[in-house]
């Protein structure tokens, strides 16, 4: 299986120099292509190939004179330029048809100089040293090796983000490292005020990187506003910005990125719940807040993690009542608001906290249950059987299920 391992490099101005003038060359290349297929798009014609399109935005467009500097820059990462236009093609066209899984893909996009660059080197076009990397035509970048290679990567790319940060992504093929067999299984209920509550009764907190540091963010957007747009001064309002949600992003994924591999570390089986994130965050009241988790991060995580040291992942309907039903004998207690964080099962006068109540029934939804019957009791209730003890129920076990 494939894996990306990045890392931080340093480059010196003049390498920084040759870089902008890479990322120039790459996007540029990317926006005539683009352009040409929209073109022939509205003619009535079909898309280029990809060879004619080499042909003629790489090998043609450096014969002439507006677009001679082309040769400046090394031809690979103009090359996978244009082999990623023709993948984003791809993916779009067989969104289109139904032949690609998930949600549907738009056509790609025009290349913005303000946004994240990027060039991708193939083998050829780049070397490893001990402490650095050549590149064709840019030279030696220095990187700091924050962990081994474990083979000899097949490509690499070159990232500068918003915030001024250059990275080295290298792709490498690994075989994937069994971890030992283990007799727990998880299963775990997202929230909002906590993170995510496991089955075994451990609530996770998240730092909330966004929330903690809003009022800065309000006030860097605040002063960005009132820059004149292509001023230096706009610029550097423009860097303390990004730089503050670069740093919000490393907050969250470097939280996720633990508790997934705490989690695939501990436990055989995990199970998660699939929720409509997209629908979700359409609710004004709760979309930063939903936004600033990282929900749907967290389940890519834990099922990378998982196919890659051989532990089971699943993922339930989000149609299951897991709420709603008492985790000990099976009773739907109907559906409660959420402002009710514990109550009282009717049948079995059983106290659940919500979370760690769906957190079992999540558990139990997947087919993986440390008890006999699946629901912790010596038989499953029947609905007449809850409903003629609902009837001698006392009067306090209602009032607290609808307080």
């Amino acid at each position: 299986m494939k894996a990306r391992y990045r890392y931080r490099c340093y480059p010196t101005p003049s390498q920084q120099f040759a870089l902008s003038k890479l990322f120039g060359c790459v996007r540029k290349v990317w926006n005539d292509a683009l352009a040409h297929c929209i073109e022939e798009y509205k003619a009535g014609n079909k898309k280029p190939k990809n060879a004619d399109l080499q042909k003629r935005f790489i090998t043609q467009a450096k014969k002439t004179k507006d677009r001679e500097w082309l040769k400046e820059v090394s031809n690979i990462p103009l090359q996978q330029s244009l082999n990623d236009l023709e993948q984003a093609y791809q993916n779009f066209f067989k969104s289109c048809k139904g032949q690609r899984k998930g949600k549907p893909v738009r056509p790609p996009k025009f290349k913005k100089r303000r946004a994240k660059q990027s060039a991708r080197f193939r083998q050829g076009g780049f070397k490893v040293h001990e402490n650095s990397v050549y590149f064709a035509k840019v030279g030696k970048l220095k990187i700091v090796w924050s962990r081994e290679l474990p083979v000899a990567p097949s490509s690499v790319t070159v990232i500068k983000d918003s915030a001024g940060r250059y990275f080295l992504s290298f792709v490498v093929e690994i075989t994937p490292e069994f971890l030992s067999k283990t007799n727990r299984n998880v299963g775990i209920d997202l929230g909002i005020k906590t993170f995510a509550t496991l089955s075994t009764g451990e609530k996770i907190d998240d730092p909330k990187p966004l929330k903690n540091r809003l009022q800065r963010l309000r006030r860097l957007s605040k002063n960005l506003s009132r820059k004149t747009r292509g001023s230096k001064r706009y610029e550097r309002a423009r860097t303390r910005k990004a730089r503050l949600q670069a740093k919000l992003k490393d907050t969250r994924s470097d939280f996720l990125h633990k508790l997934s591999s705490q989690i695939i570390n501990e436990n055989q089986v995990i199970v998660l719940e699939d929720l409509n994130v997209s629908g979700m965050i359409k609710n004004r009241k709760l979309s930063r807040a939903i936004s600033d988790l990282g929900w749907r991060q967290f389940r890519t995580l834990l099922e990378g993690k998982a196919a890659k040291y051989g532990r089971e992942f699943q993922v339930i309907s989000r149609w299951e009542p897991t709420s709603q039903v008492c985790s000990c004998c099976g009773f739907r207690a109907g559906k409660l608001d959420l402002s009710i964080r514990e109550w009282i099962c009717l049948n079995c006068e059983t106290t659940h906290d919500r979370d760690i109540n769906a957190a079992k029934n999540i558990l139990v939804a997947g087919g993986h249950s440390e008890t006999l019957n699946g629901r912790g009791g010596r038989h499953k209730t029947s609905v007449k059987e809850a409903a003629a003890r609902e009837t001698s129920t006392p009067i306090r076990i209602h009032s607290t299920l609808y307080q």
